[in-house]
């Protein structure tokens, strides 16, 4: 077991392109969790190890995301699951008017520290401080050093004073699935512009679609809806096929 954990670490570190099935098989086999489906009504499913890239990986390629405010680390697998199909997004007239006027500019992996720590620091209504810990926020820039984790920037230029980030979404890239973990707005309709305008680009790359973990009635109006954890796993296993878009995004 060593030995095969001391290869994935290499391979999560040096590889270039995640392009086999084989590969991310090896990773959840050398960090394997307990089968989501014995989580609990919570969705909890463990707790301990650590957010090592490798680790994070083999989580995200198995369902299971870390979500907890205090030692230990909490593993969590809900159902159901909150899924957006890219080519399924509901954008409603008041914000389809927003996008074509182009408020923002949007940008993909230009500023991702800065973006999730706007997320780990924005105020959220009925939320008492914050999940994302000082330990997420240095694990999922490592992530994103290693071309797995990525930002989406939402940019306004007020009164032509520089340009300034007001909204934006961070999350993590495996196969064709992308997996969403929080996003903030600073400004009106920012992250919702973000949103809307990098899962039209996932539906461009034929992704088949983005883990929105839980249900809330902000992501229902786009379209997500809640997925059996079968049905979830499932289509997971079938995106990990696809090779896995590693590096630096951009706009296409």
């Amino acid at each position: 077991m060593a030995c095969r954990r001391d290869r994935v670490r290499d391979a999560v570190s040096t590889s270039p392109e995640l392009s086999t099935h084989e590969l991310i098989e090896e990773i959840v086999a050398a960090f394997p969790f307990p089968d989501p489906r014995e989580s609990d009504d919570r969705g909890l499913l463990g707790y301990g190890g650590d957010l090592a890239p490798e680790r994070l990986v083999a989580a995200y390629a198995q369902g299971v995301f870390p979500w907890y405010d205090e030692d230990p680390i909490l593993w969590f697998s809900p159902n159901p699951r909150m899924i957006l199909r890219p080519s399924k997004i509901h954008v409603g007239r008041s914000l389809a008017k927003r996008l074509r006027a182009r408020p923002y500019r949007v940008s993909m992996d230009t500023a991702f520290r800065e973006v999730i720590s706007a997320c780990r620091d924005t105020p959220r209504p009925d939320q008492d401080g914050t999940w994302i810990t000082e330990e997420m926020v240095e694990a999922y820039c490592t992530l994103h050093e290693l071309g797995f984790a990525h930002s989406v920037e939402a940019w306004d230029n007020p009164e032509g004073a520089g340009e300034r980030l007001v909204g934006g979404l961070y999350g993590i890239s495996l196969g064709s699935a992308f997996f969403g973990e929080s996003m903030f707005a600073h400004a009106p309709d920012a992250s919702k512009i973000a949103f809307a305008t990098f899962v039209k680009q996932l539906e461009a790359w034929e992704f088949a679609f983005v883990d929105c973990q839980v249900t809330t009635e902000h992501l229902e109006r786009f379209g997500a809806e809640e997925w059996s954890r079968d049905e979830f796993l499932t289509t997971l296993a079938e995106s990990l096929v696809a090779s896995t878009r590693r590096g630096s995004w951009s706009f296409d």
